[in-house]
């Protein structure tokens, strides 16, 4: 089969350098001190130029010292790999007169400068089974795009490719728990690995302006504020929604409201709680009218599915709300329950169940006033108080809630992350470490 190259041509307008993306694009240059480093870590917080100026440096070095060699590029997905890092990249390079080629089907870029070519594969290093991708290749380089959130072996598997002379390892991402591995593995190691550390901020990027860091800043609060703002590696500890301020969240309309829009969550069990939620849109507000809460384990009676949809269409009746125009977002988990609902008429979407990042869209859509609950959620009030992280599973570097209190929170997590917020969610995955 003959190998089509598709040569791509980008133009890229070039802001001033800060003194630590400086630092980045010439630590590894002959003439400085630390040219006889292995690694380079980059963290910090969001926003903050990191992922350009790595993945810039990365290249120039590449094609700086070889020619004809092959280098490594790995992100979580080769998809957020391409969106964060190469699709910059790219256009970088060629407004600086690099001829780029991109080898889609077998996942790689050619890259040619002053009679030097070198080729750099792309991998997605999302769970413990992606180090068999990068076994039998023999590498110079290896960079790693949101190495915080890639499996450890993938990343001991992906340093020992590398094995030409003169080869150099690149890590970039956003600090996560102080137990993480890669925290505890380099970071804590930094003279045993022979690697430098710079500590990137918002401040250190001269191309993002005030109203850009302001708005950033409003998208997390707790936790995700202290990592993704400060660039601190703190734990995740104590009540998750400690931002809930029933005085300010916790509003009551008018009875003949005129709301726009409705969704119906659900968090479903059959010992556990089972849980809906009726949310009304007005005024660019998501209000959480109504709750449903029934215990089997409370009631010591199990529910069927059957008796759970009957209660359902009681719910919609009180509520005046058609099955057909409001749409339930339920638990992915539920399957039984989604085939008796959509037997019945209801239109059903599957939730987002990504429990962390869930979490963090929730925090931002109470922040900024994008959702309220009226006195009606007296369940859910009670498991706001009572939602914790699992401080064992941070002893181990995960972040993880305790599972208990926490059905009225995954029914609301499912609204705002697949909902209310889906959109800026996604944004926020993709660039976390941008």
């Amino acid at each position: 089969m003959t190998k089509t190259r598709q040569k791509l041509n980008f133009n890229f307008e070039f802001h001033p350098f800060s003194k630590k993306q400086l630092q980045v694009l010439t630590w590894w240059a002959h003439q400085s001190p630390y040219a006889n480093k292995d690694a380079i870590i980059a963290d910090g917080s969001v926003r903050a130029g990191k992922t350009v100026v790595m993945s810039l440096s990365y290249v120039i070095w590449a094609m700086t010292d070889f020619n004809g060699q092959n280098f490594g590029l790995a992100g979580k997905t080769i998809g957020s790999l391409r969106r964060n890092v190469l699709s910059p990249l790219i256009q970088m390079l060629k407004s600086e007169g690099f001829q780029v080629f991109d080898r889609r089907s077998e996942s790689y870029v050619e890259i040619t400068r002053n009679g030097k070519t070198n080729y750099f594969y792309l991998f997605g290093g999302k769970d413990e089974s992606s180090y068999q991708l990068v076994q039998g290749l023999t590498a110079a380089g290896f960079f790693f795009d949101e190495v915080v959130l890639q499996p450890e072996s993938f990343v001991n598997q992906a340093t020992t490719r590398v094995s030409v002379k003169g080869g150099k390892f690149w890590f970039n991402g956003n600090p996560e728990g102080p137990y993480h591995w890669f925290k505890r593995e380099w970071i804590d190691k930094l003279t045993e690995k022979n690697a430098i550390r710079i500590h990137f901020m918002m401040d250190d990027n001269p191309s993002l302006d005030q109203s850009t860091r302001d708005r950033y800043e409003r998208l997390y609060s707790g936790v995700f504020y202290q990592r993704y703002i400060l660039g601190l590696w703190v734990m995740s500890e104590g009540v998750i929604y400690a931002n809930f301020d029933k005085s300010k969240m916790v509003v009551d309309l008018p009875a003949d409201t005129q709301f726009e829009k409705s969704w119906v969550s659900a968090d479903y069990g059959t010992q556990n709680a089972t849980v809906f939620k009726l949310w009304r849109l007005f005024e660019g507000v998501w209000y959480n009218t109504d709750e449903y809460y029934y215990s089997g384990r409370e009631k010591s009676i199990q529910r069927t599915d059957k008796q759970f949809r009957e209660d359902l269409e009681q719910f919609y009746e009180r509520n005046d709300v058609d099955r057909r125009y409001t749409r339930i977002i339920l638990d992915p988990a539920a399957a039984s329950f989604k085939a008796e609902l959509i037997q019945h008429g209801f239109s059903v979407k599957k939730a987002n169940n990504d429990v962390v990042n869930g979490i963090r869209s929730m925090m931002s859509a109470m922040d900024n006033g994008l959702v309220k609950w009226t006195s009606k959620a007296t369940n859910t009030f009670k498991e706001f108080q009572a939602y914790i992280w699992d401080a064992k599973a941070a002893d181990k570097g995960e972040d993880k809630p305790v599972k208990e209190h926490d059905h009225a929170m995954d029914a609301d997590r499912y609204f705002v992350y697949s909902v209310v917020s889906s959109g800026a969610a996604k944004v926020k995955t993709y660039n976390v470490s941008i």
